[in-house]
């Protein structure tokens, strides 16, 4: 890796605030190749990343996890080199001192689709057992629109307006994710 990126510290810069004044996230990331360090609402930081659009990952992360998703800190790369941004992330989580949850026993909360079967109560749990397969897609979807409904809420009274699309064909495996 050359010098030049060695010397990217995260202390030396600045903290953005995840939401603008709008209720959206910075339309100048979409398309941006680069690392990202996001901050809960104290300024700790919670997830160390990097993306091919950076636009998408962090409306991907702010549904994911919209109470942890307040500050934010990035670097922008020319050309995309996982190389080049896996030294700089490193770095970032070495001078953090604390690998924060996000990077370790969370990550999958920061990465992967949401699992609305997770949150699938008792009664739930019943009619899915005693569902055949057409039955038990039925209730996966509901258990999501149920589960899509809150995070909307949660986004909604962080006056966040960013259009939020999950895709469909998820939500019959009980899962969400941004189409």
């Amino acid at each position: 890796m050359s010098d030049s990126y060695s010397k990217i510290l995260l202390k030396d810069l600045k903290f953005i605030s995840y939401i603008d004044e709008k209720g959206m996230i910075n339309p100048e990331l979409e398309g941006k190749i680069g690392i990202y360090a996001i901050f809960n609402e104290d300024k700790t930081l919670e997830y160390v990343g990097y993306s091919r659009n950076l636009f998408m990952s962090l409306k991907q992360h702010l549904v994911r996890q919209t109470d942890k998703c307040y500050w934010l800190k990035f670097y922008v790369i020319e050309r995309p080199s996982r190389t080049i941004l896996e030294e700089i992330r490193s770095n970032w989580l070495t001078e953090n001192k604390n690998l924060p949850k996000g990077n370790s026993e969370e990550e999958f909360l920061w990465t992967q689709a949401i699992d609305a079967k997770l949150t699938m109560t008792e009664d739930d749990k019943k009619e899915y057992q005693q569902n055949d397969e057409l039955g038990k897609i039925k209730l996966l979807k509901k258990v999501a629109r149920r589960l899509e409904e809150e995070v909307k809420q949660k986004l909604l009274s962080r006056n966040i307006t960013l259009e939020i699309r999950f895709n469909p064909k998820l939500k019959e495996e009980g899962l969400l994710d941004l189409k």
